[in-house]
C-alpha cells in the first residue's frame, strides 16, 4: 500500500517498487526513530546555544585555536615584620612561608640585620617578601675644633672680640689695645692701690683697670667671675664703656 503523499512510481518500475517497499520495511520501522532523535536534538541545541554565546574569550581564543592568556597574578606587597624576643630568621621564614627560606630572608635584609644572621635584635623591622629598604646613613657633621687663642694680649684680645661680637658688644681690637696700654701696659694682674677707689676699697684691677663693682654690672655672661681674668676684664670693661660712651673706641682717657 502505497503512504500518502508519496508520488506515484511509474508502473513499468513494479518490481524496483516491490523491492523498495520490502527493503523500506525496515527502514519504515527505524525511521520513526531517526526523526525522533532529529526533533529532540533541535531542543537540545537550541538549550545550549546561549552557553555557547557564554562562552568566554579565552574559551574562544582556545577553539579558534590561539593560546589563552594566563590570568595575570596579582603581584604580593613586601610586609613589615617587627621581631620579637627569641625570634630566629628561620622561624620566621617558615611562618611567612618564605620562597628561599631564612637565606633570601637574611638576603634582602642584610644591610639591617648586619653581618651575623644569628643576630636580630628585637624591635628590629625585617622585610618579607622583598629587599628591605637600607636605612638612610646618618651623616654627623664633625665639630668644628674649638677656636683657640694665644695666651698673650693679642688672643686675649682677639678672643674678647668674638664674645662681644656674640653680644652685640662694638668695639674694634685698635680701640682695645690702645686702652689696655694706657691702663695696664698690658699686665693682667696690674692694680691700682693709689687712687680715689683704691681708697674707698674698691681699686681698680686688671687690663683695662676696672672696679669690682662696675665689673659686676657689665659682666658679659660666658666669661669669667674673676675680674683680674684678661677674657672677662675687656668685655666688661668694653660693655660698660658702649653703655656710656657709644665704644671703647671712644675712650682716650680715664674713664
Amino acid at each position: 500500500m502505497r503512504a500518502k503523499g508519496r508520488h506515484r512510481r511509474p508502473k513499468n518500475n513494479a518490481i524496483t517498487r516491490r523491492i523498495a517497499v520490502a527493503g523500506t520495511g525496515g527502514a519504515a520501522l527505524a525511521m520513526p526513530l531517526i526523526g525522533a532523535t532529529a526533533a529532540e536534538a533541535q531542543p537540545a541545541a537550541a538549550a545550549q546555544a546561549p552557553q555557547v554565546m557564554a562562552m568566554t574569550k579565552t574559551a574562544q581564543a582556545v577553539a579558534a585555536g590561539q593560546p589563552a592568556k594566563a590570568p595575570a597574578k596579582a603581584s604580593a606587597k613586601p610586609v613589615i615584620y617587627s621581631v620579637v624576643t627569641g625570634d630566629t630568621l628561620s622561624e620566621i621564614a617558615q611562618e611567612h612561608s618564605v620562597s628561599g627560606g631564612w637565606q633570601q630572608l637574611y638576603a634582602d635584609n642584610k644591610a639591617l640585620i648586619g653581618s651575623d644572621p644569628s643576630v636580630i635584635r628585637p624591635g628590629l623591622k625585617l622585610t618579607i617578601g622583598g629587599p628591605a629598604k637600607a636605612a638612610p646613613a646618618v651623616v654627623q657633621a664633625a665639630a668644628a675644633p674649638a677656636k683657640s687663642y694665644p695666651n698673650n694680649l693679642d688672643g686675649w684680645i682677639r678672643e674678647s672680640l668674638d664674645v662681644m661680637a656674640k653680644h652685640g658688644i662694638p668695639g674694634t681690637y685698635h680701640g682695645i689695645h690702645r686702652n689696655v696700654m694706657r691702663e695696664s701696659s698690658g699686665n693682667p694682674r696690674a692694680i691700682n692701690l693709689w687712687d680715689s677707689n683704691a681708697a674707698a676699697g674698691i681699686p681698680s684691677k686688671g687690663l683695662l683697670q676696672v672696679i669690682d663693682p662696675t665689673f659686676k654690672a657689665y659682666h658679659v655672661p660666658g666669661t669669667s667671675l674673676d675680674s683680674y681674668d684678661p677674657v672677662a676684664n675687656i668685655t666688661a670693661a668694653c660693655n660698660y664703656a658702649a653703655a656710656r660712651y657709644g665704644s671703647i673706641d671712644n675712650v682716650f682717657g680715664a674713664y
